[in-house]
């Protein structure tokens, strides 16, 4: 105690200290001083909340107590929080309740009063889960002050009770630490934290008189009694979930303890669901506790397991899901009763054989038919007894499984599991017995007799009585409110009649949902089940009623083997309906693939998703953008939003509702289409303004060139053009049709003008150039002239002929390509050519010429009336040098003309429409997908000060921060570097980069010098500035990268002072917008100076015309950001940045760049002290730090002691955790340190924020989803089929999940929860170690147990990265599989497959955990096929069956259902149809088969290898770990042994055991026929194929000759080498093996069991092979089969030898070792020849025995692998065990090595992989085979 008393105190001196000397230092607001300047303190909002927090009023004073203290630091100070978590809370607190007293509406009167309403509500949502958790263990909250359910008296003393409670909880929860991630223990410490409060505030006197004190009073008191106790145990437990076998060798080997044998974080918190915690733990916390007992304490009982139980097991499948596997097997039987009642067995009458031969063809019948057949439904009945044993099953596992739970505080746990055990056995043996006393009435009458239906009635009876709980749940289902409600009420007549259909928890309770929900639910799923039955029925049970029927009528089969069990047609039979059961229970997948991918497009379609797929329908539609921005983007008139209690103010919400929904209407729909958007309205003004900053944006990004930008921008109307100066990209060529439609014939000019202004952009632009030319002639002739005069009076008289409709009659303009209306363009743009070159006083003379040519084609050609002419002749005749000394030439600096000039240039000579601008694919991609998502259903935008806040947080742990300029240059085996690899990918964007920086002043080409010559020269001066910053910060934007999240995640900041201004910019500050082109040509080199904010610095935009009108102050702006400040904040939680400082890291200093860069951005880490003076631990904290700009250095905000290190679960969710308390906000996103974000998707945040205001279903959300788009979709043609596969999943299935199936979770995607939702339940995740390793899902998982909804939205996207290379998906894939088989374990999905209803319950099934069982089955479809065939083949019983050719082709029928399956044509729908919908028919389709021309099918098929594998193997074993993947670009080749190690379990043993199995039955089976072989197994061909190739067609250089002979040399020293103690898997073959055999040390003993069942399988071969030997001569004995088992004993005796002779002899005594191997070899081939001699063993005996014995081999190594501990390893046998392993390893790499080496070998293999591989870049214009080839020229 003395040293946590030090430790405090030092702490809290340290932390005083620094908040009094450095009052400057602030997170965002400085709440501690009121008198700063800063503009957040400007709010009155702001200064009310802290205004309210300093009213301490009355409360009873502790030590060391400050006349400028608050509330805050009373309770600190009172119950011992540490000082910087009161700093931290308090700013946390008053950003909470100014942001929510800024959106109320009407604002308050007085508004710097904080309103008691915002306080309440604050508070609400912070203990609500609290008192529900009061009320669950029926005890009384202790919230009663403000919570009276009475008339609450509004005053102050209320207002300081209620944020007293909010504080409390908060600084509670911002001490807890890792205890935050157990809910309800914070619920047990705020219960008596809050019971102190009110003693303390009611002057309470305690026993010895004094006044009440609370028990964690003193310096880190908090964290010191009552956190660290608690975290210690948690602490201890993670500790026991990993045990050290052989602690004390040289090399110790961890495993993974039994999720049965420790507590997790659930455990620990489920203990605080009962009353033990108030009884036993009580407060203070009782030391003595046995749920404190740490495990290394064995003397004492301690708490075990709580509430469940993680078993492993595969009957965790069953379990978890039992009304699935109850239903389809109940379905299976109803399906093959009524299918054998369809067709009966009808025997010859006439046959005197006995039994009589079937009728080969028995009619049919109609299912509906057998249905009404009286024996038929008798039959049906039978299911009765099929589901009760099924209840039996269920209950057996229960009591099996959860038997630990039992202990004398939980007897009534254990007397439920009996109960229901019995009860169900009684049901068995009830139904049974009257079952077959129904049929032995009905048989010995011989029909349904009185008797027999009374029996049959009584039956009925009991299933009506068996059924009764499923009729009322359907009930109950129908109408979900009674449900919720009885599930809600704690009330303990609700718990004693629920009490035996489930165990009363704290989660799980009320999930139903609204009715309108069940019914869109339950109908998909009605239409699937209908489906998939009827498929079932008719395509799998029917067809093999007949070939059943025969196979089991077979008589006389000739075994070839000794046949045990002489029942060839049953075992015929096993095979045939074997494969086809797997099918059965494993196609629902398949349909629900298939109606979830016609769902999910009609779902978009309804959202109006890919309506804008490209330019041209983005052109179409772009003139209703400003209306479109006006009415999402910007805020709503708030009158409308009256008070919304009052019933005007409902009448006034749901009237704008309504004119929001017509509105939408007309912009979608184009009832808007003609309507002309006039400049210099808000309208236009604001669309301006954001298209522009969209554009500059893109710029910045390297994505368009500066060309572009100038064609993209929207200048303003510095001209005073008179229409909306639209994007020059869209006027392109529109000036020339209408000049050309002039040329035509109209009946009148209104009719030729009705056809110009036909097309929006037409119109503007004719009128544009018209009034630009008038501005330009003006500008360049004096206006003291009459030069000038000449011409505004020919502009006159043509605004005249147009105005009286007499342009045609007066003008020249109806020549088709010859008119004066077209010379005169012609002279124009000559004029506005030769202006363009900026003239000089030289040049004087070329500008008369033209304007004098001007004048005389006007007056001699253009003026058909002659009278006109000759007035326009006599106006210039007055002077014979016309136009000398009138031009007045503009200034060459002024580039706010000469880029209007341009623009009018553009204009008139554009002859083809500029369709392809921008270049950039990812430009359009973002614009179109902006464009479409304006057209979309999005709730309308807030003010920005009305706005939710909200946060972002980035897990970040050691990463790539940006690539060092070392990395870019380092080159692979061929010479190219990543910099190189990355110019080529991006080749335009590299392009644009290149014009940026000759622009920032470095050399530019010349013309003389090479491209790659020249490029070499840029990329040596750019190293030469800042250390190659700019370059690191191209590549690094190009790679997933933390600088390129953190860029992405700032465009928010960015976003919002753009719309703070914009939400009260008036017409004159948009007028004064400063024109875009101002920054191109010379003027752009200020958008690519570095900025403050992080991008490249251009004249900022929220500044743009307001600075220059003097519009916009610094004040304005200093509000701007302020607001944005208090709206968003962004936290990296780097958790060992504190290390990486220590050690001068890179990524250390790449960090510290960042927050220099973007002052907004925060640090989050954990850092590790050491221990203080008279003390052995060291001390963690929770440090938050910022870049100051004043002091020029980083500072620390916040420092936060821990009970401990902060990983004591899974890393992720831990670092998460740790930086949450400094988040602030409403709301937070998560976001992986791997994707970005966009700023026009920045724009629609707030959009996207008021969806937590709106109810969705019968709740509003917890978390919203949001869309992803998936970046590295270009890199290669692997990347591709990710990209597809990913982008299918986070668009169309998520789509569906949400809508209708409402069982969307959250799966590690950039989703925004309800954070003051979260805070009170357990954080954004789990991080329990192994059970939690997919910890985000879990997210998901808590919110719908606990009552959360989970939505969807696809207006809005955030860009990720993928894994690109296969070796990296592989590992994604087998850690996301390794997570499910681990996600099956866990309490959270028993719950929710026990507590939602039965279709939500499918959904669940089918897109979380069921999705990889249902992958796994597909594989085990295919070994069931091949194993039954192999039997069928070797037993001799096909030959039997093939003699009946109609049995036969039934059989082949049957069995070869699986190859729809296997190819997964159904699965691949979901994909087709995403991209249909967003890209067209067409294009979709192409897509498609292009990806399957590039291998897309290999791929994916062994995507599901990798899946089936890792998953079935963790459910089994366990085994699951964090696999970094890297996330790099994969430019270098793999070696052969890299390959190996990763696949060598996984997919080569597996595809080389199909294969065998293929042979054998080639050799052995008795289809001749090839073309029916081929397809019979065609799919198990390329399955077995796809498993050994494909990590050699997807590796760059995969099929290299020297290559390949590289990777034997190193394969070879690999499994050589056995290394030592220290060595590493890629260096050594044993120490690989010893680690991949991991999984089998710590599996239990039935996963043993199992494996050691698995492995049997290899035997079958030498058991059906020994038979067919020439030496067998026949015979049929099971002698034979013994005496085979010699050759193995031979085999391991001469193995034992030679590994013997070779350890004692082969180092020093090698002659002896040789001797030894001659001996050997000489024993070897006398064997060999007496065996000629003396029987008829033959040569082709010996390659045949291969086929015998290696498989058994293999199986009697697995079975060894098995018994290791405690049996084998310590025995002599075991060295040669490791040696025959080593053996089949290299016999393995071998074989799968020879197929590689000899495509190496064929010439153009290796080209056609590598067009294969990097197809996609191929496209772009990338020159792979020069880059994976060659090495760069110098």
């Amino acid at each position: 105690m003395a040293e946590m008393d030090g430790v405090g105190k030092r702490l809290d001196e340290a932390e005083r200290g620094n908040v009094d000397k450095m009052g400057e230092v602030y997170n965002i607001i400085p709440v501690h001083d009121t008198l700063d300047e800063h503009p957040a303190l400007r709010y009155p909002e702001v200064r009310a909340a802290i205004a309210a927090l300093q009213v301490v009023g009355n409360l009873r004073r502790p030590a060391r107590w400050s006349p400028n203290f608050d509330m805050l630091d009373w309770l600190g100070l009172t119950f011992g929080f540490q000082a910087s978590n009161v700093r931290n809370q308090r700013e946390h607190l008053v950003l909470l309740l100014a942001n929510a007293q800024m959106r109320l509406v009407p604002p308050p009167d007085p508004i710097d009063k904080l309103q008691l309403e915002i306080v309440r509500e604050t508070r609400r949502k912070l203990t609500k889960n609290y008192i529900k958790w009061c009320s669950f263990l029926h005890i009384r909250h202790n919230l009663e002050k403000v919570e009276d359910h009475g008339i609450r008296r509004k005053h102050e003393s209320n207002e300081q009770k209620e944020l007293l409670y909010a504080s409390l909880y908060l600084l509670i929860w911002g001490e807890a630490a890792n205890l935050r991630f157990m809910p309800e223990c914070l619920c047990f410490i705020f219960h008596h934290m809050s019971g102190e409060l009110n003693r303390i505030l009611d002057m309470s006197i305690d026993d010895s008189g004094d006044y009440a004190k609370p028990a964690s009073q003193g310096d880190s008191g908090f964290l010191y009694k009552v956190i660290k106790p608690i975290y210690d145990v948690i602490q201890a437990e993670a500790a026991a979930s990993a045990i050290e076998i052989n602690p004390h060798s040289a090399n110790p080997t961890k495993i993974q303890n039994p999720h049965s044998a420790w507590r997790n974080y659930d455990d620990m918190n489920e203990y605080f669901w009962s009353h033990r915690c108030l009884t036993q733990l009580r407060w203070p916390l009782e030391m003595s506790c046995n749920y404190l007992v740490k495990p290394e304490d064995k003397s004492r009982y301690k708490v075990g397991k709580t509430g469940f139980v993680e078993q492993r097991s595969f009957w965790n499948i069953y379990r978890s899901f039992d009304r699935v596997w109850i239903g389809l097997i109940l379905m299976l039987q109803i399906l093959i009763i009524v299918a054998f009642r369809a067709k009966p067995e009808i025997r010859d009458p006439n046959s005197i054989v006995r039994p009589a031969p079937l009728i080969t063809d028995p009619q049919t019948k109609p299912f509906w038919n057998v249905l009404t057949q009286r024996d038929s439904q008798a039959h049906l009945l039978s299911i009765f007894i099929t589901w009760s044993a099924l209840r039996v099953l269920q209950a057996f596992l229960d009591f099996g499984m959860q038997a630990s739970l039992i202990s004398r505080g939980t007897l009534l746990v254990g007397l439920r599991m009996t109960l229901k055990f019995v009860i169900a056995s009684v049901w068995v043996v009830l139904f049974s017995v009257y079952y077959s006393r129904m049929w032995g009435q009905r048989d010995a009458d011989g029909s349904w007799s009185t008797e027999a239906l009374n029996r049959l009635y009584l039956y009925l009876g009991f299933c009506a009585v068996f059924v009764a709980p499923e009729v009322l749940a359907l009930l109950l289902f129908i109408i979900p409110y009674i449900r919720n409600f009885v599930e809600t009420r704690d009330w303990r007549i609700f718990s004693l009649l629920t009490w035996w259909f489930q165990s009363h928890i704290f989660v799980g309770r009320g999930l139903r949902e609204s009715v309108w929900d069940n019914i869109k639910y339950s109908l998909f799923w009605l239409v699937v089940l209908a489906a998939k039955f009827s498929f079932s029925y008719f395509l799998q049970v029917l067809p093999l009623v007949k070939p059943t029927r025969a196979t089991l009528e077979l008589r006389g089969v000739n075994y070839r083997w000794h046949e045990f069990i002489r029942s060839g047609g049953r075992t015929a039979t096993l095979c045939l309906w074997a494969p086809v059961m797997i099918i059965y229970f494993m196609d629902m997948q398949i349909w629900y693939s298939v109606f979830s991918a016609l769902v999910g497009a009609f779902v978009g379609l309804l959202a109006h998703l890919g309506e804008i797929r490209d330019l041209s329908q983005l052109k179409a539609r772009f003139h209703i953008f400003p209306l479109a921005v006006q009415f999402n983007l910007m805020p709503e008139d708030t009158f409308l939003n009256q008070r919304p209690n009052a019933w005007r103010g409902k009448i006034h919400n749901w009237w704008a509702a309504t004119k929001n929904f017509l509105s939408r209407l007309k912009l979608r729909y184009g009832v808007v289409k003609n309507q002309q958007v006039e400049p210099k309205t808000m309208e236009s003004g604001r669309f301006r303004h954001i298209w522009n900053e969209i554009i500059l944006i893109f710029r910045e990004e390297d994505i368009i060139s500066d060309r572009e930008l100038e064609l993209l921008s929207m200048p303003s109307a510095v001209w005073n053009i008179s229409v909306t100066q639209w994007p020059s990209v869209l006027l392109s060529n529109e000036f020339l049709v209408a000049l050309g439609l002039c040329e035509k014939w109209y009946p009148s000019d209104r009719a030729l003008w009705r056809k110009v202004a036909s097309n929006e952009y037409r119109r503007c632009a004719v009128i544009e150039a018209y009034e630009s030319i008038r501005h330009v002639l003006g500008r360049i002739l004096r206006g003291d002239r009459k030069e000038c005069q000449l011409f505004e009076d020919i502009f006159r008289d043509i605004d005249k002929a147009i105005k009286e409709n007499q342009f045609r009659n007066r003008f020249d303009c109806d020549k088709e390509g010859k008119s004066a209306l077209r010379k005169i363009h012609g002279r124009l743009v000559d004029l506005i050519a030769l202006l363009l070159k900026r003239p000089l006083l030289n040049d004087l003379q070329k500008v008369v010429d033209a304007l004098q040519n001007l004048y005389e084609d006007l007056h001699r050609e253009f003026a058909k009336d002659k009278l006109l002419a000759e007035d326009w002749r006599k106006l210039g005749a007055s002077s014979s040098l016309l136009f000398v000394d009138a031009v007045e030439l503009p200034d060459p600096t002024d580039e706010v003309f000469f880029a209007q000039l341009k623009r009018l240039y553009t204009t008139m000579s554009t002859r083809e429409a500029l369709l392809n601008v921008p270049k950039s694919l990812e430009a359009k991609r973002r614009i179109t997908f902006f464009s479409n998502s304006l057209f979309m259903t999005m709730p309308r935008a807030p003010q920005v000060d009305k706005m939710l806040a909200f946060s972002v947080l980035t897990p970040y742990y050691e990463e790539s921060v940006m690539y060092d300029k070392d990395k870019l240059d380092e080159k692979n085996e061929d010479g190219v570097s990543t910099l190189f690899y990355l110019q080529k990918i991006f080749k335009d964007d590299w392009e644009c980069f290149k014009e940026r920086m000759v622009r920032q002043g470095f050399p530019k080409k010349e013309a003389h010098m090479r491209e790659d010559v020249y490029e070499d020269l840029l990329i040596s001066n750019l190293v030469k500035v800042d250390d190659g910053l700019e370059l690191r910060l191209w590549a690094s934007y190009r790679g997933q990268t933390l600088v390129r999240t953190v860029r992405g995640m700032m465009y928010y900041q960015r976003a919002l002072q753009k719309l703070a201004f914009l939400d009260v910019a008036s017409e004159k500050d948009l007028e004064g917008y400063k024109e875009l082109m101002e920054r191109t040509s010379d003027g752009v080199d200020a958008v690519n100076a570095e900025s403050v904010d992080g991008s490249i610095r251009s004249t900022s935009s929220y500044r743009e015309g307001r600075e220059e009108e003097g519009r916009y102050t610094d004040y304005q702006r200093e509000m701007d950001a302020a607001t944005a400040a208090m709206k968003f904040t962004y936290v990296v939680a780097c958790q060992i940045y504190g290390t990486q400082k220590r050690k001068g890291a890179q990524q250390a200093k790449d960090i510290l760049y960042l927050m220099k860069t973007w002052n907004a951005l925060r640090i989050a880490y954990v850092d590790e002290e050491p221990p203080p003076p008279g003390s052995s631990t060291k001390v963690y904290s929770s440090v938050l730090v910022k870049w100051d700009p004043v002091l020029e250095q980083e500072v620390e905000i916040y420092r936060v002691e821990l009970p401990g290190p902060v990983r004591v679960g899974e890393g992720k969710p831990e670092n998460q955790n740790h930086a949450l308390i400094f988040t602030r906000g409403d709301a937070v996103q998560t976001i992986d340190m791997n994707q970005e974000n966009y700023f026009e998707e920045a724009l629609k945040m707030r959009n996207l924020l008021q969806e937590f205001r709106r109810y969705h279903g019968k709740r509003k959300p917890a978390i919203l989803g949001v869309r992803e788009h998936v970046f590295t979709g270009s890199v290669s043609s692997l990347a591709w089929f990710m990209s597809a596969q990913e982008t299918s999943f986070v668009t169309l299935g998520q789509r569906v999940l949400a809508e209708p199936l409402k069982v969307r979770m959250h799966y590690g995607h950039p989703d925004v929860f309800d954070r003051l939702w979260f805070i009170p339940r357990g954080g954004l995740s789990k991080a329990s170690k192994v059970i939690n390793i997919s910890e985000d899902i879990f997210a998901g998982f808590n919110t719908t147990l606990r009552g959360g909804t989970v939505t969807h939205h696809e207006y809005i996207q955030v860009g990720k990265g993928r894994d690109v290379g296969l070796n990296q998906i592989a590992m994604f894939e087998a850690k996301v599989a390794s997570g499910n088989g681990e996600q099956m374990l866990s309490r959270d999905v028993y719950r929710l497959g026990h507590r939602v209803d039965f279709f939500r319950m499918l959904s669940v099934y089918y897109t979380t955990v069921g999705f990889f069982v249902n992958n796994m089955l597909v594989v085990l479809t295919v070994y069931a096929f091949l194993w039954g065939r192999v039997y069928l083949a070797l037993s001799g019983i096909e030959a039997s069956i093939s003699k009946d050719s109609t049995a036969n082709g039934a059989l082949t029928a049957a069995l070869n259902q699986q190859f729809v399956v296997q190819m997964g044509l159904f699965t691949a729908l979901p994909m087709i149809v995403e991209n249909t919908l967003e890209k067209g028919f067409l294009p979709a389709i192409w897509e498609f088969l292009t990806m399957q021309l590039q291998l897309a099918s290999v791929f994916f098929t062994f995507s599901m290898g990798t899946r089936a594998h890792f998953f079935g193997r963790t459910i089994l074993h366990g085994g699951a770990k964090y696999r970094a993947t890297g996330r790099g670009f994969v430019v270098q080749h793999e070696k052969f042994d890299t390959n190996y190690r990763l696949y060598a379990r996984s997919h080569f043993i597996k595809g080389l055991e199909i294969i065998f199995l293929l042979i054998v039955y080639q050799l052995y089976g008795s289809v001749k026929n090839t073309t029916t072989y081929i397809l019979t197994t065609f799919s198990c061909w390329f399955l077995g194929i796809t498993w050994i190739l494909a990590p050699f067609l997807f590796n760059p250089s995969g099929f290299d000759w020297l290559k390949s002979v590289d990777d034997f040399d190193e394969f070879m020293t690999w499994i050589w080498y056995k290394g030592g103690v220290f060595v590493k898997a890629e260096y050594s073959w044993q120490k690989w093996w010893e680690e991949e055999q991991e999984h089998l040390l710590s599996t239990g003993f039935w996963g043993k069991c199992m494996e050691i069942i698995l492995s049997l399988r290899f035997f079958f071969f030498q058991y059906g092979i020994v038979y067919r030997l020439k030496i067998a001569d026949g015979h049929r004995s099971i002698l034979v089969y013994l005496i085979s088992w010699t050759y193995l004993l031979g085999a391991g005796l001469v193995q034992l030898s030679i590994s013997r002779a070779s350890e004692k002899y082969g180092a020093k005594k090698h002659y002896k070792y040789r001797a030894i191997q001659a001996i050997v070899f000489f024993l070897l081939v006398l064997t060999l020849v007496l065996l000629f001699v003396l029987t008829d063993f033959s040569v082709l005996d010996i390659f045949t025995s291969i086929l015998a014995f290696v498989p058994t081999g293999w199986g009697l190594l697995s079975i060894c692998l098995v018994l290791r501990r405690p049996f084998l390893e310590s025995t002599p046998v075991w060295p040669v065990v490791v040696e025959v392993a080593r053996l089949y390893e290299l016999g393995m790499g071998f074989t799968i090595l020879a197929p590689v080496v000899v495509l190496s070998w064929v010439p153009g293999i290796q080209a056609m992989q590598t067009r294969i591989l990097f197809s996609e870049a191929f496209s772009r214009g990338l020159n792979i085979q020069k880059l994976l080839t060659t090495k760069k020229q110098a």
